[in-house]
């Protein structure tokens, strides 16, 4: 394109959007008329309202709005002391979800299950233990089963 034609555009361009500018005021100029006669050639005025002023002309104090009587709120304020007085009970409440936790309580959560899995070969342990002690006769039956409870014991302590 030469500069030429390109000014060519702009200015077709200009003249379309001035056409289009020209329609929409004639458009709001005959609304505008559409209006006027709809209300009349001088307009209407709206009438005034007097809330809390008192109008000495006669005419003006046809204009006065009423006073505003207030609502019945007997029941919603019965209904709020009511919603009020009730008491939660205390049953009802999971004191476990109220109160804080500790820290760490999702770690010991996860590792609670690999713990009893430990605890239960923990026992198989101790009984093989003892079995094989009977077996070759180092101890009577009674101080076994005393030595696997200190054991057990010892264990509980540690934790």
């Amino acid at each position: 394109m030469t500069s030429e034609e390109k000014i060519g555009s702009l200015a077709e361009e200009a003249f379309k959007r001035k056409e289009r500018l020209k329609n929409l005021k004639r458009k709001l100029e005959e609304q505008g008329k559409e209006d006027t006669k709809t209300t009349g050639e001088a307009g209407v005025l709206p009438k005034p309202k007097f809330r809390s002023y008192v109008p000495e002309d006669e005419v003006l104090k046809e204009n006065i709005v009423p006073a505003a009587k207030p609502g019945d709120v007997e029941e919603e304020v019965k209904d709020q002391l009511e919603a009020a007085n009730s008491r939660v009970v205390i049953e009802d409440l999971d004191l476990s979800n109220l109160a804080p936790r500790k820290p760490d309580w999702d770690l010991k959560r996860d590792v609670a299950k690999k713990l009893e899995r430990l605890e239960k070969r923990t026992q198989r342990a101790i009984a093989e233990l003892i079995r094989e002690r009977l077996k070759s006769g180092q101890a009577d039956l009674a101080t076994s089963v005393n030595i696997g409870s200190r054991v057990m014991q010892d264990d509980v302590d540690e934790d």
